[in-house]
């Protein structure tokens, strides 16, 4: 089969690879159908997972049919169309039983594209399948589903649900990336008072306001300034950083009121500085987090009823066979005005290897 290899920082391949077999009893086997490109992505390719080894097949999220299962494999069958999540989940360790999958210890967590060969291919083999899938509603389109396999679970996870937005709060989102645009997205369903979208880029921040953010500020100009006018000089209640950059999160703590809560979603390669001498005496609270894809049913019950608008977050449309052109038009989104790509296509018969 085909697969998009990662060959160490900055180097990446289209390439054939051996199909992938049933290795433990608890595996599937998926038919790729629909796949995307995650930011994370673009971190393994500057080398900055250094964990993820040359010759790792890249991806962690991707819409499919099962072909093949292990023997203990209970909740999925062979033509089942499936999520394959971001997140996979032994279902037996301390921290799956808290439904903390991302913290998983009996092998899962964030391994798809980083410890085992990810997603970005014609299969893949999907570890812990009954917990690591989802059925997908007869009404769910593959290309906007995939969304559901990170990007919606973790703005709504790690933002909006560990920010305990509230009915009235003002809420300020820092990034209005993919991941910021769900948080802007997946907050609405709280009643906040009103959302603020912060970004570099014009084009996100009018996506912001399509998508429903009241106001939009450009990160160059202070953007702490209009979040005081707003608020009266409060500050907001909520603020989400949705980069991962220094000062990004910086800026967070100089938008976030006494009391407030910054929850961080972006994924930082690099320190960020806590201005404690400052922040000490505000009683604010700052969560951190890996998804753990708990929300992921109920999101795709939202999405089969309309009620999610995922579909404005896919730009750009590519076959699997583009995979290197699709991640040089999302690499260049700045240019591009990408968002979040959705690549599928054809596949050859999968050559399976027996139980």
């Amino acid at each position: 089969m085909k697969a998009l290899v990662f060959q160490g920082p900055g180097l990446f391949s289209w390439q054939d690879v051996p199909d992938p077999g049933i290795e433990d009893a608890t595996d599937a086997i998926v038919r790729v159908d629909t796949v995307t490109i995650c930011g994370t992505d673009l971190h393994i390719l500057k080398g900055e997972v250094p964990d993820v080894r040359a010759g790792t097949v890249l991806g962690h999220e991707a819409v499919g049919e099962v072909v093949e299962t292990g023997d203990e494999v209970r909740g999925v069958r062979p033509g089942d169309r499936v999520l394959v999540s971001c997140i996979s989940a032994c279902g037996h360790c301390r921290f799956c039983r808290e439904r903390a999958y991302g913290q998983c210890r009996g092998g899962g967590g964030w391994i798809l594209g980083r410890s085992v060969h990810g997603t970005q291919a014609e299969y893949v083999r999907v570890p812990f399948a009954d917990l690591s899938t989802h059925p997908l509603p007869a009404a769910a389109d593959a290309q906007y589903a995939v969304l559901l396999a990170d990007v919606f679970p973790t703005a709504y996870e790690v933002g909006v649900l560990n920010g305990r937005v509230s009915p009235g709060d003002t809420v300020a989102v820092v990034g209005a990336g993919p991941v910021g645009l769900a948080a802007i997205a997946t907050a609405e369903y709280f009643s906040p008072g009103r959302i603020i979208a912060v970004d570099l880029t014009p084009s996100r921040l009018d996506a912001a306001k399509q998508i429903g953010a009241d106001a939009v500020a450009d990160a160059a100009e202070e953007p702490e300034r209009l979040i005081d006018d707003l608020t009266e000089g409060l500050g907001a209640d909520v603020v989400i950083e949705a980069v991962g950059t220094p000062r990004s999160f910086e800026i967070c703590t100089r938008m976030v009121r006494p009391g407030g809560r910054i929850a961080n979603v972006g994924v930082h390669a690099r320190p960020a500085t806590l201005h404690l001498e400052e922040l000490w005496k505000k009683n604010i609270t700052i969560t951190t987090g890996l998804v753990d894809t708990y929300s992921t049913p109920t999101l795709l019950s939202m999405l089969a009823a309309g009620r999610l608008p995922a579909s404005s977050l896919i730009t750009h449309l590519f076959e699997l066979d583009q995979m290197e052109e699709a991640y040089d038009v999302f690499a260049r989104s700045a240019d591009t005005g990408a968002l979040k790509v959705a690549i599928g296509g054809h596949h050859p018969p999968l050559v399976t290897r027996g139980k």
